[in-house]
Formats: structure tokens, C-alpha cells, sequence
């Protein structure tokens, strides 16, 4: 009897248990934030979103369903300016450099925030009106390196850097969806350095503003971009005396005499901003882009919301742009000695100095049609445009206003199929009348996916034919003073391929230049151009190698070689490697902690212009450095990451007590510093 009785309660709790089940299950279908009692029980079961939307909490323990609402790659994507792809954010920190904002291929003459110069072929591939002055261009904040975000709340990054010559570096990133279809975020980086040398003090100020906003809709959609940089750098012309530094009476640099500045009066200092003999470059601008698609309107409805779709067959684009940019160098104690003995150029003595200036405005309006062939693919479309560009300069050559203007018709094709397996890029551009009619760019680019264990394929070529800079322009103030009458296009036709297996970690490229009319300077105040045809060929590859459980190595490896005896200076070989201590420790710690190691052969390096801004040909002094060694310690805890870096430990100098003394140089009277923490 009382089996029976046991029997018929154990059915009746599992009746109770399916029935709560099914009426729990009804509930959750039909929540919304509006219907929900915050105060009832149902509370420890619901949480809210950002948008105040009842979001169920998931208690189960599987890995794979049990994710952290809060964790960046789940709720924060963004997508590049000008592109449809979205990515997410990268948590890792194995490599310092994805971090920093100059690339470990490129090297400065001495002091973050100068000069730079990549160790390879890197020509300027843009057609049209161009100002001419580059050096500076790896500090900016651009266009294309823009990301417009999406989150699901608000998100902020603090970065600082501080090295061990009063360096400083602040980067802030803040970014909000104050609505599901709008999100804006603001950036900011500065960077000081003071340097280890007289006037070589150097300052960046970079500022960004993105919005992005798309309409309930989804047929209108507008992005808003605001960009100020400003460069302000020192230039001191190199080491009067590089042997000096071999025999420095205070072992501090600062005691040597530099070839611009005066000499003596310079003071150290880590919040000097002030050039008094130097470059300023201030760029800013003002882009708006917004279009209206036509297409097929169409929703899914749920038990507590109602989600549009809209599949756009058609679209009207217009992009607008203003710009504002200011070039000028500065020297408030000229020299004229020393300009005469080491740059072959004199420039009378006067109490206001020496200073001159390029100034620009750009207006540009952009119109273009799209056709979108498959409603059910945003990322295959045909788009066809027209752009007019109003230009006005203002130079130290006269005090008058000069105005240009550049028509131009444009073209683009873009097909990332719906399986992932092809990718598809072409476009091109022509500029039809105006400042800069003739030149042209296309670029065609071919990705495959070869399968989950082989990787992928990419082969594209490029050919851009392209005025000369309009420094080269005897309006300019920039104008060299030892210059031809006149510059023809330069052409470049580039072919590319790569190859990527991200399951055995391989990555190989190759690129190949034939060049024509190649302009280049070969003195302080000197452009020439090169008639003849030349190459450049090349070949890297990427690898990282498994040595044992925790640890790995990070190669890399470049050849470059040049066909037809051209004025270009580059490395034959380039390597960077990484061994590596990394691994995931206590749940949430991460590490990566090893030594770096980057080396190049021996290459005549090029010269440097301060006052014309440009890195220049020559064929008489040759680089040949210690491979550069670092050390380092980087760790993620959480949200919180961490980049410790003593570099330059290929300076010591045994000979000389062991003192880290032996510098490397990146050209002619140009040395690295010595150790750096």
C-alpha cells in the first residue's frame, strides 16, 4: 500500500515538474522588458541588455553555450572604413607592435615621432594631388585605417606608454551604441618624446570622431568621420662629430653638437612641445558619407520583437569632404655656417629666422550609383561615381591664392560570395580634366579558399599612373632650390600574391615593381628623375614554430632584390624573430615573455632632408648594424595588459666595461640610442 502511495507521489511531482517546464518555456518566448516584474522571482532567471531588453541567463554548464555576455569578441565588432567585413577585436599580446603605431619594419633616425622609413619598396600608390610630405604619415590617424564600431554597451581602452627617456605615449579610445542603430566613438593619441640628442624633441597629437547611424529601415545610412593630426618635430640634422660618441666625457649624448639647432642653449626637457628648428604638419578633416538604398522591405516577427530586413537592389551614395592641412619648417636661429658646411646652402642671418610654408584646402564631393545583383549578399555589388575635387593653395612663394580643381570617374566591383570561398575586389579611377588629368589607379584582387586544412590564395596586380607631388611645383615653398624645369608621370605596375595556411601557421607573399619615371631626391636640395625601367622583386615569409609546450618561435623573413641598377636603397634581407615564453596561467592570466630579435644586411641607407622633408638617394656611406635585441614581458590579465620592453641589449660594449654604448645607426650621422627601457 505504501508502495503504491509512493509511486502515484513521485508521478504527480514529475506531472508538476512538465507542466512549470512548459509554462516557464512560454514565458521565456514571450518576455519583453516592458511585461517583465522586476521585483518577482523570474528576476534571478532575466537580465537586461543595454537596450533594456529581458535577455534570459544561461545556467547551464556547458562550455560551449555558457559565454560571458561581457567578453569583447562577443559583443563588440567593428569594420573598417569603406569596407562591409566585420572583425573583432584582438585581446592577444604576443606582439607588442600590433600595439604600437609604428610597424617593426620601419625605423626612425633616432627618436620616436621623427622621420620614418620602411626598410622595404613602399612607394606612394595614390594618383591625383598629392602635398608631397610623407615622412610623418605612420603617426596619423587616416581614413582607411578607420573603424566604425558596434557594441552592445559602452566600451573604453586607456592605453600609456612611458620610457626610460621620459617617453610618453597616451592613447584613449571611447565608444557607445547610444541606440541599436547608432554608435559613435572618440579617439585620442599623444605621444612625447624628448630625445637623448639636442633639438630632436618630437610631438604627436592625433584626434578622432566617428558616427555611424542607420535608419529603422535600414534604408538610409550615414558615416561621419572628424580627423585632426599634428606632427610637430625637431630636426637637428644629425651628429656634427658621430666619432663623439665613442668618447663622450659624461657618458650622456646630450653633450654632442648637432648640425641644426644652436649649439649649446638646447635644454632637456619631457614636456617640451616647442619646435624652434623643425617641421610642423597640421591636417585635419571633415568627411561625411551617407546614401539611400531601394531595394525589398521585409520583418520577422517574435513572440516580443519585431526585427525589419530590408535586401537593397539599388543605391544613391554621396560622400562629402573638407580638409585643411598646413605644412611649414622653422629654424628661429639660423646658422649660416653650418648650413653652408653640411648641407651646401646659405640663407642670410636675420632675427626672424628662417621659416616657410605650404597651405591647402580641399573640397571634395563624391557621387556614385550601386547595383546589388543578389538581395540576399550586401557584399557583391557594382558601383559607378563621379568626384569633383576644388583645391586652394596659399604659398610663401607670393602671398596669392591659388585655386585647382581635379574631375574624376570611378569604378568598383565587389564580390565576397555567400560561401566564403571566393573574394573579389576591382576599381579603378581616372581623373579626367583638371590639376592632375591623365593619372589613373587600378587595383584587382582575387582571394580563394582552397579548404579548411590548405588555407587560401591571393593574386591581384596594381598599376597606378601618378602626377608628381606638388612639392615638385615651383609654386610650392617647398620647391628644391637645385631642380630640374619638369617631372613626367611616374607609373608603377605592381603584381602581388599570397599565400596563407592558418592551420599550420604559414604565410608566404611576394610582390613584384616594374617602374618607370621613378622621381626621386639625391641631395639635401635635389630631385632627379629616373627614365629607365627598373624592378623590384619581393619574397617574405612567416611562420610560427612549436618548440615545446610553452614555447614558440615567431619568424619572419624577407628578400629584396632590384633589377637595372636604380637610385633605391633597401636591404637585400630582413629578418625578425621572437622566441617566446607564452601560455595561459591561474584561468586568467595570459603570458608572452621572450627575447626579439630584428636584423638586415648591409645596404647603403638613405640620407635625410629636414628642410625639404624627404629622405633622399645616395651612394657613399653603408649601414651595417648589430642585429637589435630586446627583451620582454607581456600579460593580459582580464581586461588589464601589460608590455615591459628593455631594447637595444645589442649595444653593449664589452670592451668598454660592458657599458651599452655601441650604437647602431640608421643613416649617415644618425645613431639609435643606447638601452632602452
Amino acid at each position: 500500500m505504501q508502495l503504491k502511495i509512493w509511486y502515484r507521489l513521485m508521478g504527480l511531482c514529475l506531472l508538476l515538474a512538465i507542466t512549470e517546464g512548459k509554462l516557464m518555456a512560454q514565458t521565456s518566448r514571450t518576455i519583453n522588458a516592458n511585461s517583465l516584474n522586476r521585483s518577482s522571482t523570474n528576476t534571478d532567471q532575466y537580465s537586461f541588455d543595454s537596450q533594456g531588453r529581458a535577455v534570459k541567463k544561461d545556467t547551464k554548464n556547458d562550455s560551449l553555450q555558457h559565454r560571458d555576455k561581457y567578453a569583447d569578441s562577443i559583443t563588440i565588432y567593428y569594420r573598417y572604413y569603406d569596407s562591409t567585413r566585420n572583425r573583432i577585436l584582438d585581446s592577444s599580446v604576443s606582439d607588442f607592435y600590433n600595439r604600437y603605431p609604428l610597424a617593426a619594419n620601419y625605423h626612425t633616425l633616432g627618436n620616436y615621432g621623427g622621420a620614418a622609413q620602411s626598410y622595404f619598396f613602399n612607394p606612394v600608390l595614390k594618383a591625383g594631388w598629392d602635398p608631397g610630405l610623407h615622412q610623418y604619415d605612420p603617426y596619423k590617424f587616416t581614413h582607411e585605417n578607420t573603424k566604425f564600431y558596434s557594441t552592445t554597451r559602452p566600451y573604453t581602452e586607456l592605453t600609456y606608454l612611458l620610457g626610460s627617456k621620459a617617453e610618453q605615449l597616451i592613447n584613449i579610445l571611447l565608444t557607445q551604441n547610444k541606440k541599436s542603430n547608432f554608435n559613435y566613438s572618440f579617439e585620442y593619441r599623444f605621444s612625447s618624446a624628448p630625445g637623448y640628442l639636442k633639438t630632436q624633441n618630437n610631438s604627436h597629437n592625433n584626434f578622432r570622431i566617428t558616427m555611424h547611424y542607420q535608419g529603422r529601415g535600414k534604408q538610409y545610412e550615414s558615416f561621419f568621420v572628424f580627423l585632426s593630426n599634428k606632427a610637430a618635430a625637431s630636426e637637428n640634422g644629425g651628429l656634427q662629430d658621430p666619432k663623439g660618441l665613442e668618447t663622450l666625457a659624461l657618458n650622456d649624448p646630450y653633450e654632442l653638437e648637432t648640425r641644426l639647432g644652436t649649439a649649446g642653449a638646447a635644454s632637456r626637457n619631457p614636456f617640451n612641445t616647442t619646435v624652434n628648428t623643425g617641421n610642423t604638419y597640421k591636417e585635419s578633416s571633415f568627411l561625411y558619407r551617407h546614401h539611400y538604398d531601394l531595394g525589398k522591405k521585409d520583418s520577422t516577427v517574435t513572440d516580443s520583437m519585431t526585427y525589419y530586413i530590408f535586401y537593397p537592389r539599388f543605391r544613391i551614395e554621396h560622400t562629402f569632404k573638407y580638409a585643411s592641412n598646413q605644412y611649414s619648417f622653422s629654424d628661429n636661429a639660423v646658422d649660416t655656417a653650418n648650413y653652408r658646411k653640411y648641407m651646401g646652402v646659405s640663407f642670410a642671418n636675420s632675427t626672424n629666422g628662417l621659416s616657410f610654408a605650404d597651405k591647402w584646402k580641399e573640397i571634395n564631393n563624391e557621387f556614385a550609383l550601386y547595383s546589388f545583383p543578389d538581395k540576399n549578399n550586401q557584399s557583391q555589388f557594382l558601383k559607378l561615381g563621379v568626384a569633383l575635387q576644388n583645391l586652394t593653395g596659399v604659398f610663401d612663394t607670393n602671398a596669392i591664392s591659388h585655386s585647382f580643381y581635379n574631375l574624376s570617374a570611378l569604378g568598383e566591383y565587389r564580390n565576397r560570395t555567400r560561401n566564403q570561398k571566393w573574394d573579389l575586389e576591382a576599381n579603378g579611377q581616372l581623373w579626367i580634366n583638371g590639376l592632375n588629368a591623365g593619372d589613373y589607379s587600378a587595383f584587382v584582387s582575387m582571394k580563394r579558399e582552397l579548404g579548411r586544412n590548405v588555407g587560401y590564395l591571393n593574386l591581384g596586380f596594381q598599376n597606378v599612373n601618378r602626377s608628381p607631388t606638388f612639392n615638385l611645383n615651383d609654386l610650392s615653398s617647398y620647391y628644391p632650390l637645385n631642380n630640374p624645369t619638369g617631372f613626367n608621370k611616374e607609373n608603377y605596375l605592381r603584381f602581388f600574391a599570397h599565400y596563407g595556411n592558418p592551420k599550420i601557421g604559414w604565410n608566404l607573399h611576394g610582390e613584384y615593381f616594374a617602374v618607370s619615371n621613378y622621381i626621386y631626391y639625391d641631395d639635401f636640395f635635389a630631385a632627379k628623375q629616373e627614365a629607365t625601367l627598373f624592378n623590384v622583386l619581393h619574397l617574405s615569409a612567416d611562420k610560427k614554430f612549436k618548440l615545446a609546450r610553452h614555447w614558440n618561435w615567431y619568424t619572419e623573413i624577407h628578400v629584396q632584390q632590384t633589377t637595372g641598377g636604380p637610385p633605391v636603397n633597401i636591404p637585400f634581407f630582413y629578418t625578425r624573430n621572437r622566441i617566446a615564453f607564452e601560455g595561459n596561467f591561474f584561468t586568467n592570466l595570459f603570458i608572452s615573455t621572450g627575447i626579439e630579435i630584428k636584423y638586415h644586411s648591409a645596404y647603403k641607407a638613405d640620407n635625410y632632408s629636414p628642410l625639404m622633408g624627404q629622405f633622399f638617394y645616395q651612394n657613399s656611406y653603408t649601414v651595417n648594424n648589430r642585429p637589435e635585441v630586446a627583451a620582454y614581458l607581456n600579460f593580459r590579465i582580464k581586461s588589464f595588459k601589460s608590455f615591459i620592453r628593455l631594447e637595444n641589449l645589442n649595444t653593449i660594449n664589452p670592451s668598454n666595461g660592458f657599458a651599452f654604448d655601441k650604437r647602431n645607426f640608421f643613416a649617415e650621422n644618425y645613431a639609435a640610442s643606447g638601452l632602452w627601457l
